[in-house]
């Protein structure tokens, strides 16, 4: 399977809805987004809900997704196979996420061009286990190394089984990559690439 990563523009707008529209949640997941909340406070959250009429979460998500890419403040990596969008990676300066972000998550750190923290994975249901997550993290980390930060920061969840919604990515993701575990809290694994 051919692989290719691209990341995310304004440009893509229309691959990365599509992807997340079409194909990203067709096993029925016990949550679906545009993985714009990252990016937001519950502050930040509320206002969009008083923006958009009837508070239709799904609508509101989408727009905050696409205020959110216009202004290249979510940013990450799409995935491609023959042409077709078929993964995402939520991959960002840490200095870019809010000290807290609407679901509580703190990747926050207050100087840019360090650290680059990746958040989510999603994976169309049939790629799954085909590389794909492997393949983006390795272009989130190859970049990052390029663009000179010094490290990359993933927060993978402790789970005793594999569980096939894992948003963050499993444990085992990151070890292959060359992560190593620096902290655990709260259920939640730092794993950290040096890159310098």
């Amino acid at each position: 399977m051919n692989i290719t990563i691209k990341r995310l523009t304004p440009e893509l707008s229309a691959d990365y809805f599509e992807f997340f529209e079409n194909r990203a949640f067709t096993d029925d997941p016990p949550y679906r987004c545009y993985c714009q909340m990252y990016q937001m406070t519950q502050e930040q959250v509320k206002a969009a809900l008083e923006i958009v009429d009837g508070n239709d979460g799904g609508r509101v998500s989408r727009k905050v997704a696409e205020l959110q890419i216009d202004s290249g403040i979510l940013r990450g990596y799409l995935a491609f196979v023959g042409g077709v969008s078929i993964g995402w990676c939520n991959a960002n300066d840490k200095a870019n996420f809010p000290i807290e972000s609407s679901g509580g998550a703190r990747f926050h750190a207050p100087v840019e061009k360090r650290e680059k923290a990746v958040v989510c994975f999603e994976i169309a249901p049939n790629f799954r286990g085909k590389g794909v997550a492997t393949a983006l993290l390795r272009q989130v980390v190859a970049d990052a190394k390029a663009e000179g930060y010094l490290a990359v920061e993933g927060f993978p969840v402790v789970r005793s089984e594999r569980y096939e919604w894992e948003g963050a990515g499993p444990i085992r993701l990151y070890e292959k990559a060359g992560f190593v575990r620096v902290e655990e809290r709260d259920g939640v694994v730092v794993m950290r690439k040096e890159l310098k």
